[in-house]
């Protein structure tokens, strides 16, 4: 059995990176960048007004301005602004020429000869300048980012309408068990719905993957092989839910090894999640979770997401906030580094999920993260700062 530092280092040092493809901007929300975005124009690309106002020479303010024409976004100055001139402007459109301030209509007094007065005691200039924002050839998103919706509007400023992103991972689901059926089925005695596979195939498509489910192994090694093999040679990763633990049939990782399949490890010192297997192929990497479904979910947040990141160059770090604990907490063991499930109430205080095992499901429907206890850590007392990691 191993630390869970040391397992966390053996997976990642395991990771290879999956290849690219070029896709149009709109397609790319929620993919990994890989290349750097760069601008093709100045943003903004000329002197532009920042309000609806008039445009005008600095020493002109004191006089009354004669108004030469009206400037809509997206139309070009056609008059010149001379002394005691001015003309007036909409929000984002072109500045006139040698014009250093845009006053705002709020700011001005329409005269009985027609002209304008400025009304204001000190004016902001209101222009915003040309490549104040972004110059020709500057990168404006970095290679390696995750993309999020602002990202695609500046590609689509830039006129950067194909991008390179790393291709999401195929991850194969497998779920192993005699007792497991399908959800539109109705449970007999000993028999459960399988519910890993799906919210596995969840936290997949939520780190960035795409996830492949293989179905049901039933407690029979040679389609249990069959089965994985398949996985393995048509997924980047596989992950397999009971059958690994120290029962009769749980005969994960023999088959495993069968398969080519190079184990580095089979249990870690955590709870929940102590079965967790993990093994290396020259096709794919392999991971063994628990068949308790609390478990299967801690395990991948912890190895599994972190790892589906970096395969796309992306260092991926979970949202950690540091709050008080709301109460006395106190777990029934202390030997194992110990993930506990928490909520946080509206006072930003933490509360431990009353939770009853690692196949308590309901349970993580409403936490807000999980805290982390070192062993030999027993309890924690009540405003004691307390690390929680988002799920």
């Amino acid at each position: 059995m191993i630390t869970f530092k040391e397992a966390f280092g053996i997976v990642t040092r395991s990771v290879f990176e999956t290849e690219t493809e070029t896709i149009p901007f709109p397609d790319s929300c929620g993919r990994i960048l890989d290349e750097d975005i760069v601008s093709d124009i100045d943003m903004p690309p000329f002197n532009r007004s920042a309000v609806d106002g008039y445009a005008c020479h600095t020493t002109d303010l004191k006089a009354d301005l004669e108004v030469m024409e009206i400037i809509a976004a997206g139309k070009v100055p056609s008059r010149k602004v001379g002394k005691n001139q001015c003309s007036k402007i909409m929000t984002g459109a072109i500045v006139p020429e040698g014009c250093d301030v845009v006053f705002m209509v709020e700011e001005s007094e329409n005269l009985q000869n027609g002209k304008i007065r400025f009304t204001g005691i000190d004016p902001k200039l209101n222009i915003s300048l040309k490549g104040s924002d972004v110059r020709t050839g500057d990168i404006v998103i970095k290679k390696a980012k995750f993309i999020q919706p602002q990202d695609i509007a500046i590609m689509a400023s830039v006129g950067h309408t194909k991008v390179r992103v790393k291709k999401k991972p195929l991850v194969g689901i497998i779920s192993t068990g005699d007792e497991l059926i399908d959800p539109s089925d109705i449970p007999g005695i000993s028999q459960i719905r399988n519910s890993n596979a799906y919210q596995l195939g969840a936290q997949v498509t939520r780190a960035g993957g795409e996830g492949i489910d293989y179905g049901i192994a039933p407690d029979n090694e040679s389609v249990t092989f069959e089965m994985i093999e398949k996985a393995i040679h048509e997924s980047d990763i596989v992950i397999i839910t009971g059958g690994v633990s120290m029962g009769d049939f749980d005969f994960v990782p023999s088959v495993l090894e069968h398969a080519g399949v190079k184990i580095l490890f089979d249990q870690v010192n955590v709870q929940p999640g102590k079965p967790t297997t993990f093994g290396v192929h020259a096709k794919a990497v392999v991971f063994g979770l628990p068949g308790n479904p609390v478990s299967s979910f801690i395990q991948f947040e912890l190895l599994v997401r972190p790892m589906i990141n970096k395969m796309m160059g992306y260092n991926w770090i979970p949202t950690e906030y540091k709050l008080p604990m709301a109460i006395n907490y106190e777990r029934k063991s202390s030997v194992r580094l110990g993930f506990v499930p928490v909520i946080i109430n509206k006072n930003m205080e933490v509360i431990p999920v009353d939770i009853h095992g690692s196949a308590h499901l309901t349970a993580l429907s409403y936490s807000d993260g999980i805290i982390a206890l070192k062993p030999g850590i027993r309890s924690l007392i009540k405003g004691e700062i307390v690390n929680v990691r988002q799920i």
